[in-house]
């Protein structure tokens, strides 16, 4: 990994804790932690702040909230 990889925000709420790994990484190091922490139960993730803005780009980007919806 360099220093221009990108990398995502992980938290646990439950174990107050917060991490960046590499974007390619994401779904496993999230499965890890909860395999390894909590038997397996989805409560580590991707920064819910982070989610809400791809979701608000990926509406926008897609013309959802346009009259005329999605472009052609």
């Amino acid at each position: 990994m360099t220093d221009d990889d990108p990398t995502v925000p992980i938290v646990c709420a439950e174990c107050e804790t917060t991490s960046r790994v590499p974007l390619d990484d994401v779904g496993d190091a999230v499965d890890r932690h909860n395999d390894r922490l909590h038997d397996g139960e989805a409560i580590a993730e991707v920064d819910p702040a982070l989610k809400e803005q791809l979701a608000d780009l990926v509406v926008e980007d897609l013309g959802l909230l346009d009259d005329e919806g999605p472009p052609s």
